[in-house]
């Protein structure tokens, strides 16, 4: 068998030793400061875990609201500290449950969300202003979002005491995922439009979750992950600015989510070289004065394309390195994989030990007691820096191409990925690349597993939810609202999430909502036509 090079996930080298040398000209003013403090490098709070520890959130929903309720509320039993929504297939694409395109994946791979009586059923019995819920949505974020806002009016809470992140994050869809709707353009305004809606209705919602974790899993490097993920960010940042918002307006409630894979130490500087570059970006390239708009704020999710289904209790321990990796690189919130991810849906029993995973992090181990241990290391600035320059530069190759969207269009992050993916595929077969239990230690015969399944009947059961939703609805101001939206949607001067809010108060469908802006927007090509 060949020996592998010693280098990083992104093909950076790494040396066996590390010294002085490695840091000759180093000044730790400039490239760390303090905690707390610009660049951030640090961390973002001055004493990050030493009074609390991260918000443990993690991602849950399959089948009906009702289901994932149950999941929801056995999770905050369990010291959960907050609620991470996973939204089924159709709901992401905008359709209801019973149109043809979204049969047999109706609460498939999270939960199935039509209306407003299902994000009422979601929340039920879930105080809504003492939790914070994270959902994992894009091209139609804005929906779910005041669907939210929508169900907390009736518990009696009102947008300025919600808190929580709205994903948001559609040019990733494009490069990564394709869960997209509608063109770049009128996605980019959608975006901005959120960003001014929750500025007055909801002061304390994290308006966008800008991700490199979709990214990451689609096979991008620690690099590129830092680099698209950032290049989409600046793509945001000016599309605000171009629509006349502030940067300090807009930019504290900006946040950030990225992959913690089993690599600990290019981890680690991967999240402090992120901060690094973002906090010189918006102090530099934007003029923003408000610390807070330097910050980068990020959760962080465990490898979903580390686990194996081959012997798939090794996935704890994989999962555990993970999560400390996430800890010693400084997340805001973590979610931790099941060990059982890589199956099926999770069970009970795997959910509640990934969640303990990260109460042991947090309770048991002494990482919690000091900030940022890594300071100063040879190895880990040095790393840092690397991965900054490396990042820098494929910044720079996006930049010169007209930014995230022009280089979207050309496929530019969508080839690169998919170059690096198959490096990790061809490494991985040849046996250069060692991975427990599959290319290596393997066992004859694996034990027995029953994942858990989603039972078939659910898809009837929500079509049918919805012919009742139909009946009993005011149609006529349905269709009032929806016309409404759609004169919204063709002003480019108009935010369209008022007119959006009341035809979802009106019980309008999330595919009615979309449909109704399909009509105006029109759709985007599949990515294979760039």
């Amino acid at each position: 068998m060949t020996t592998r090079s010693r280098s990083t996930e992104s093909g950076l080298p790494v040396k066996p030793v590390y010294g002085p040398e490695a840091l000759a000209g180093w000044d730790p003013g400039d490239r760390l400061g303090a905690p707390g403090a610009y660049p951030f490098t640090r961390g973002v709070y001055p004493t990050m875990y030493t009074e609390r520890p991260w918000t443990m959130r993690q991602y849950a929903g399959f089948g009906t609201a009702a289901e994932s309720n149950a999941r929801y509320r056995r999770l905050i039993a369990d010291g959960g500290h907050g609620l991470s929504v996973a939204f089924d297939l159709p709901t992401q694409m905008g359709h209801d449950s019973d149109a043809p395109i979204a049969s047999g994946e109706v609460g498939k791979v999270g939960v199935a969300i039509d209306s407003v009586e299902d994000m009422r059923e979601l929340f039920d019995g879930i105080p809504l202003g003492d939790v914070s819920t994270s959902m994992t949505i894009n091209a139609p974020a804005a929906l779910l979002l005041l669907l939210y806002q929508l169900v907390a009016e009736e518990q009696g809470v009102s947008g300025e005491h919600l808190t929580g992140t709205v994903q948001n994050d559609v040019l990733k869809e494009y490069i990564a995922r394709g869960t997209y709707i509608f063109p770049p353009k009128p996605s980019l305004r959608l975006t901005a439009d959120i960003f001014r809606y929750c500025r007055t209705e909801l002061p304390r919602w994290n308006t966008i979750s800008v991700s490199g974790y979709h990214i990451a899993e689609a096979g991008a490097s620690p690099v590129q992950e830092v680099a698209f993920t950032l290049a989409d960010a600046v793509q945001y940042v000016r599309t605000a600015i171009a629509a006349g918002m502030d940067v300090d307006d807009f930019a504290p409630r900006i946040s950030f989510f990225f992959v913690a894979r089993t690599t600990l130490l290019e981890e680690v500087a991967k999240f402090r070289a992120a901060r690094r570059i973002w906090a010189r970006l918006m102090r530099d390239e934007f003029g923003a004065k408000n610390p807070k708009s330097q910050m980068l704020r990020f959760h962080t999710q465990t490898a979903g394309v580390q686990l194996t289904a081959q012997q798939p209790e090794i996935n704890l321990v994989r999962v555990a390195v993970q999560g400390l990796a996430a800890v010693l690189g400084g997340t805001q919130s973590l979610h931790t994989n099941s060990y059982d991810e890589a199956i099926a849906l999770p069970s009970e029993k795997a959910a509640r030990l990934a969640l303990r995973t990260q109460q042991v992090l947090a309770h048991e181990t002494d990482v919690t007691a000091t900030v940022d241990p890594f300071a100063g290391s040879y190895a880990i600035e040095s790393m840092t820096d690397e991965l900054e320059f490396a990042a820098l530069e494929l910044m720079d190759e996006v930049e010169a191409m007209g930014g995230a969207v022009a280089a979207i269009e050309r496929g530019f992050q969508k080839g690169e990925i998919e170059r690096n993916a198959y490096r990790v595929a061809r490494e991985t077969e040849e046996g250069e690349r060692v991975v427990v239990g599959v290319n290596r230690f393997r066992v004859d015969e694996e034990e027995p597993y029953e994942p858990l399944r989603v039972d078939p009947e659910i898809e009837t059961r929500q079509c049918e939810r919805l012919a009742r939703l139909r009946a009993d609805r005011d149609g006529r101001a349905v269709t009032r609202e929806l016309d409404a939206l759609r004169r919204a949607a063709e002003s480019a001067a108009e935010n369209v999430l008022p007119p959006m809010r009341e035809a979802l108060r009106a019980r309008a469908t999330v595919g009615e909502v979309c449909g109704a802006l399909r009509e105006v927007w029109g759709t985007h090509a599949p990515a294979d036509s760039f």
